[in-house]
């Protein structure tokens, strides 16, 4: 998506539970193995104690906080997450928008699984286009995985899931006619998806009528296995290599930027994704289009469902990382499959 111009990213957050479950307590209890864990590569997960949604009021407090944004004055509240919210027909937007008082906004869910926070940003970018008056769209995540649903070391393969909220506050820049100061320059955001990949979720599972219909546990381990015995390895690792490349080139390009390496790109930035999982399917490539630095954040955090990009945000800006005149590319990834990445620079 190339911007008509740049927007501001302000008060990006992470909001972590204080309760957390370290890899050696999980391979103590037989959550997973010894050498699973080393690949994983994360040293603990956080585990929820409040829903999904009451942690995205979480996020979302801090967030307009520190942007300086009253709630009353956001004009679209956009969430985005992967697993269950808590209730089974409701809206956790319009749970949010309320909590936070942000009773002028339109809430919005958004479903495009782990790549949902990345999908919230272009959708919020697109609606300050084309609704000047719109103010500031806050975006927010959340996500649990809690037992007995979910098995966050052990139900899928390279990854662990932690639990937490992000939330950002997306707005157009002082320079403009209603804009204000930011921490964060978003110069563009690229998609591409790759439908031919949804199997990758969906198996050999029959259609159901209700969640938890085939089985007491989400179960991707399953659904991975069928897709692999059906279409190949290859299938995939070439359709994603395919995705990701074209995602990153055409972020730089919209941008002006060229994936040649000769550019101020300080960092790309990495899913959360395990370590042996990055380091097959994201470090080499995206080492080599960029040439720039490799950032694994996650270790302390795991995979936060839909939260993986704007938790990357937050620590760019809380960690001061970036320099003016420097540039950041994130990326995130969703069953789907679907790609997203981000560009932004120092304020």
């Amino acid at each position: 998506m190339r911007l008509p111009r740049p927007l501001g990213i302000s008060g990006p957050e992470v909001w972590l539970p204080e309760r957390r479950q370290s890899a050696r307590e999980a391979v103590d209890l037989g959550l997973l193995d010894a050498e699973t864990a080393d690949e994983l590569g994360y040293d603990r997960l956080p585990v929820a104690d409040l829903a999904p949604p009451e942690m995205a009021c979480e996020a979302g407090r801090r967030a307009l906080a520190a942007a300086g944004v009253p709630a009353a004055e956001v004009g679209a509240v956009l969430h985005a997450w992967i697993h269950y919210q808590g209730h089974d027909l409701w809206s956790p937007a319009h749970f949010i928008a309320d909590r936070l008082g942000a009773g002028a906004a339109v809430p919005v869910g958004v479903q495009q699984v782990c790549n949902g926070g990345a999908a919230a940003v272009e959708l919020a970018a697109a609606r300050l286009f084309v609704e000047p008056g719109l103010g500031s769209a806050l975006v927010t995540t959340a996500d649990a995985f809690l037992e007995p649903g979910f098995d966050r070391w052990s139900g899928d393969y390279g990854i662990g899931y932690g639990d937490g909220a992000t939330a950002l506050v997306l707005h157009h820049l002082a320079d403009t006619e209603g804009g204000r100061p930011a921490d964060l320059v978003l110069h563009s955001i690229s998609t591409v998806a790759a439908p031919r990949l949804e199997r990758m979720h969906r198996g050999d599972d029959p259609f159901s009528p209700a969640a938890r219909t085939l089985g007491p546990r989400v179960d991707i381990r399953r659904t991975k296995k069928a897709f692999l015995a059906a279409e190949g390895l290859e299938a995939f690792t070439e359709a994603s290599a395919r995705a990701l490349r074209s995602a990153v080139e055409s972020c730089l390009e919209a941008a002006g930027l060229a994936a040649t390496g000769d550019q101020p790109l300080r960092y790309v930035v990495a899913p959360r994704l395990g370590r042996k999982t990055v380091d097959l399917a994201y470090a080499p490539l995206l080492t080599k289009l960029t040439g720039a630095e490799l950032l694994r954040p996650g270790t302390d955090t795991g995979h936060l469902g839909a939260g993986d990009a704007a938790a990357s945000l937050a620590e760019l800006h809380a960690r001061r990382l970036l320099e003016p005149g420097e540039y950041a590319l994130v990326v995130s990834a969703g069953a789907g499959f679907t790609w997203s990445c981000l560009l932004v620079s120092a304020a």
